[in-house]
């Protein structure tokens, strides 16, 4: 999972994470932060991938890297779950973005 302030930002990070691992998007989720956080752009973007773990790890930090282009470290997050438990595969794909099925233009 990648989290950062805003979504230019996200995508930037994920393309470049796309083309350095072999992964897959499931879900993206914005949100705006609560009124007491100073957020240097006030929208948080969630993205939710899956790959082999030795993949997505090598995603994050490509994605990482990325991000700190423009952002602090601190506005940075990333996590990998390696085994995640029964029944999160379904959450993966909620988010308020909608992504097309591969193939389809």
């Amino acid at each position: 999972m990648l989290e950062v302030q805003g979504y230019s930002v996200a995508l930037a990070a994920l393309d470049r994470a796309c083309k350095a691992a072999d992964i897959r998007i499931h879900g993206i989720d914005c949100n705006n932060p609560d009124g007491n956080v100073q957020a240097i752009i006030p929208l948080m973007v969630q993205v939710k991938f899956t790959g082999r773990v030795a993949d997505v790890e090598h995603a994050l930090e490509v994605a990482r890297e990325t991000a700190r282009q423009y952002l602090p470290d601190e506005a940075i997050l990333t996590r990998c779950i390696p085994s995640a438990a029964p029944g999160m595969e379904k959450l993966l794909s909620v988010g308020k973005v909608t992504l097309k099925p591969r193939g389809r233009p």
